[in-house]
């Protein structure tokens, strides 16, 4: 196997275009915060049907700020969900709050609107939802339960750009929305993320809080009213996000191509045959994924080693796989809290179970039967 043939699970893809114009930007002299920062906050926007948005230098930065802007803090709970990168929950400690985590759904992998509403106690104060592999919930019932107890909810939509809603793109619609824009996301500005506010107000202050709280007046006029963070994007960041966000529609239509080719290949080898979980397919009549990724269940009971074993192996043929994620409320600052195994059943089953296989638009047609072909040879070895 030489590097060339090997298949990661995911991979950039920065143009020639994009590269010339982050070229541009180092000659430029302006190389932090400046005009491409402003340009590339213009045309999210416009995305979002009009909506304020603020850029960020990483999408853990505008969950943190989000929280602010809806003041949370001390005394408040925050019902979210334990299937997600950690920075989910540690933003929310960050500003005093403490997470409440509730059950998935085992079939879409989304917090499980069910578990939100049993858990809403007079102390919530809001839902983060997580759009796992690009997936929203169902937007019109989360909007319900928390307008019927007027709860703020601030969705983590790292992975969901260019997802839809009942025909609605994420971000376009409801609270405030929180975008990532790392490397490994559909789109990316290499670190970066954004925050979609509800009015101009809320995003001077969160302008505000990304950098130090500080507001100029005139020529030499400063005043911090509240201390902020140091989250500003840099235009070197924001060239590489408008170079990007000018493919967006060919990376999703790309991506879709991809997973309906796993579905085809997952089809035709049999491979839900093998105890094998596919991932839930795209409903144009409600929520519809953007393919931030393809996840298998695998059936790790039965398999000798484990998802471990089985990445391992995989890799061994040329394929890398990732882990997203392991359930958070296992780690030991969480366990701390209290959270302990059995609490929370689908998300502990899915933690262990869920494997990442390759998804990113350079791959080529035949590159997901390649890989149910390996997956299916692999776990055959191993069971």
């Amino acid at each position: 196997m030489t590097d060339s043939t090997f298949l990661p699970f995911t991979r950039p893809d920065i143009d020639a275009a994009t590269i010339a114009a982050v070229g541009e930007v180092l000659a430029s002299g302006w190389i932090t915060s400046g005009p491409r920062m402003q340009a590339f906050e213009a045309q999210l926007s416009a995305l979002f049907g009009g909506r304020p948005v603020r850029a960020f230098a990483n999408g853990t930065s505008t969950m943190e700020v989000a929280l602010r802007v809806a003041r949370l803090g001390p005394g408040d709970e925050v019902i979210t969900t334990a299937l997600t990168w950690v920075a989910t929950a540690n933003v929310i400690g960050a500003v005093g709050a403490r997470p409440v985590f509730v059950d998935v759904d085992p079939v879409t992998r989304n917090i499980s609107l069910e578990a939100v509403e049993a858990a809403i106690t007079p102390r919530t104060r809001a839902i983060i939802p997580v759009y796992l592999a690009g997936l929203p919930v169902d937007m019109d019932r989360l909007y319900s339960i928390a307008g019927q107890h007027s709860l703020r909810v601030i969705e983590d939509a790292a992975q969901a750009i260019d997802s839809r809603w009942r025909g609605s793109r994420i971000g376009a619609i409801g609270d405030l929305v929180s975008f990532s824009f790392h490397a490994n996301k559909n789109i990316n500005s290499v670190e970066g993320g954004c925050l979609v506010l509800n009015t101009e107000d809320e995003a001077l202050r969160a302008e505000r809080l990304r950098l130090q709280g500080v507001i100029r007046t005139g020529p030499d006029g400063m005043e911090v009213e509240e201390p902020g963070g140091k989250f500003n994007l840099s235009d070197v960041h924001a060239a590489v996000g408008l170079g990007q966000l000018a493919r967006l529609e060919s990376i999703t239509r790309r991506r879709a191509e991809l997973a309906g080719l796993y579905f085809d290949a997952a089809a035709r080898a049999g491979l839900a045959g093998l105890g094998v979980g596919l991932p839930p397919p795209a409903d144009p009549t409600g929520a519809l994924t953007n393919w931030h990724m393809f996840q298998v269940e695998l059936p790790v009971d039965r398999i000798a080693g484990g998802r471990a074993a089985v990445m391992q192996a995989l890799r061994a043929r040329g394929i890398g796989s990732g882990v997203h994620y392991p359930a958070l409320h296992l780690f030991k600052f969480y366990r701390a809290q209290g959270w302990r195994e059995g609490m929370l059943p689908h998300t502990e089953r899915l933690g262990r179970s869920l494997l990442t296989l390759p998804l990113f638009p350079a791959m080529t047609d035949a590159d997901p039967a390649r890989v149910v072909s390996a997956l299916i040879a692999v776990i055959g070895e191993l069971s």
